[in-house]
């Protein structure tokens, strides 16, 4: 994680007439993969703490996890989930984090200026997936660790047995091998706030000889090479050119993070998918320079593996006088119904470019800008984040519909079909400050015969959140839909987001 750079303020207007949006859907652009509903869990606060993991807590299970958050894991949808970081995995020795947890040192964490006590590892996070049903994602340290120490946690988590390490992790009580299948070579070493910061040419060459030797172990794995930290690094697309020159032939990923925040100009802000939209664009023209010079090279695709709404006046709580402190309140956001409008367009953006983003992850899961906020002795609740993202991770494995109208309308357009036909969903954004949105989406090719499932995410105060004190200020709303002669219509009030589901006919 690093500063989001991207703004855009606050402000408001009067209620103006209904504006009427006939909506055409157009051809296919890709099929959405799973892993683009994924999230991230870093030792970050109480992302971890307080948050996965809480032993002392009344709904924790016999191996600490919190069953209270698994279960709004699962009813989020998360595919997979990317872990220990983040700023973090670069001062991280994993084997701090296996063997008997009594046995295991106590660290001072430079990231997050945080104690770290190593109670959860790379075991419990594993465990922890298989709890939660989501795929891990391994971030490697290669900021100041180095590709020996990579390969020895590859060979610890997937080897079977009957070498030193695959042994440890069987005598710590994992007989069968993690398996792990998609890793990250290091995190954002471009930014000099890393440890182990790295030039593009230096981090370049260490990612090449981590991936050589990876596929050596296992030349089945899928591993994300290191981008820019975000879209206004003053490298960004050199950074990303010249790793890829070195790195192209060995990698199947690139990774890129990028995050938003309101300030001063809420009708801006509410346009942040057009801003994605360029940026996801921009790394994808460089993979695509990089690969006609390397016409035999592996198809790189984007992992947008850090991505949300933070309000960067948050990151106050991160001051480089406070004292190291075990799990500190950190980056505690309180989402508003306008940040979850955002997420959901976000989200559609994510959608429209499935052909060249295979994985996803927002940052991050719980209490830490997640959308699940967890306290200790007390419940778990669902972020006005929460909805958008629920709603919209129905449609991993659907192929995606280009749609008008086009990115400078208020309205933005996400249509989606399950693979046998038998279902479309339809996600909308009314991105204005003042004006009603009536929407009528031509679907008649899909043949739809019935609505089995519609949700409005609204509030008459777009600043209104979820909040300890009032945890379902908050919800689902039911908009009124008609569908006829293949037509759906809605509208959607100012500063709202909405996904239908339809039943649709495949016989004949």
């Amino acid at each position: 994680m690093t500063r989001p750079l991207i703004a855009a303020p606050r402000g408001s207007a009067a209620t103006s007439a209904p504006h009427h949006v006939p909506v055409a859907v157009g051809a296919p652009i890709g099929t959405a993969d799973p892993r683009l509903f994924g999230s991230f869990v870093e030792h970050l606060g109480r992302g971890v703490y307080g948050g996965i993991f809480d032993p002392a807590h009344p709904a924790a299970d016999a191996e600490g996890f919190r069953s209270d958050v698994i279960a709004l894991v699962r009813e989020l949808g998360v595919t997979v989930v990317r872990y220990p970081g983040g700023n973090f995995v670069s001062g991280y020795d994993w084997r701090d984090g296996v063997g008997p947890v009594a046995e295991r040192p106590r660290r001072l964490d430079l990231a997050w200026k945080s104690v770290e006590t190593n109670e959860f590892g790379t075991d419990e996070f594993i465990a922890w997936c298989r709890a939660a049903g989501t795929e891990p994602m391994l971030a490697l340290n290669l900021g100041l660790g180095d590709v020996r120490s990579a390969l020895q946690l590859l060979e610890y988590a997937n080897h079977p047995g009957g070498t030193t390490l695959s042994d440890e992790r069987i005598g710590n009580g994992a007989p069968l091998p993690h398996d792990v299948r998609t890793w990250c070579l290091g995190n954002e070493l471009d930014g000099p706030w890393q440890l182990g910061h790295k030039r593009a040419a230096h981090y370049a060459d260490v990612a090449a000889s981590a991936a050589n030797a990876m596929r050596m172990f296992d030349p089945s794995l899928e591993l994300v090479v290191v981008g820019s930290s975000n879209a206004d690094m003053p490298t960004f697309g050199a950074w990303e050119e010249t790793v890829l020159e070195r790195t192209i032939e060995l990698v199947d990923y690139l990774s890129c993070h990028i995050y938003f925040y309101e300030d001063d100009d809420l009708a801006g802000f509410l346009r942040s998918a057009d801003r994605l939209d360029a940026f996801l664009d921009g790394v994808q023209d460089v993979i695509r320079r990089v690969r006609v010079r390397h016409p035999g090279a592996r198809d790189v695709r984007i992992s947008l593996d850090e991505w949300n709404v933070w309000n960067f006046r948050a990151y106050d709580d991160i001051k480089e006088e406070r004292d190291f402190e075990l799990a500190p309140r950190l980056l505690e956001q309180d989402y508003t119904v306008a940040d979850a409008v955002v997420v959901g367009s976000l989200l559609q953006s994510i959608l429209a470019h499935c052909d060249t983003v295979g994985i996803a992850a927002m940052a991050q899961l719980v209490n830490v800008i997640g959308p699940i906020r967890a306290e200790a002795d007390g419940p778990a609740w669902r972020q006005t984040t929460y909805f958008p993202f629920a709603a919209m991770a129905r449609s991993a494995g659907h192929t995606v519909f280009a749609t008008n109208p086009t990115a400078d309308s208020d309205v933005v357009t996400t249509v989606t079909r399950d693979p046998s036909g038998g279902a479309a969903h339809v996600f909308l954004t009314n991105r204005s400050t003042d004006t009603p949105a009536v929407i009528e989406v031509d679907l008649a090719r899909f043949r739809p015969n019935r609505v089995d499932r519609a949700e409005l995410l609204w509030h008459p105060d777009p600043h209104a959140a979820n909040t300890a004190q009032s945890r379902v200020r908050v919800t689902r709303r039911t908009p009124t839909t008609v569908l006829e002669g293949g037509r759906l219509r809605l509208t959607l009030p100012p500063i709202s987001w909405a996904g239908i589901e339809l039943a649709c006919s495949v016989d004949g």
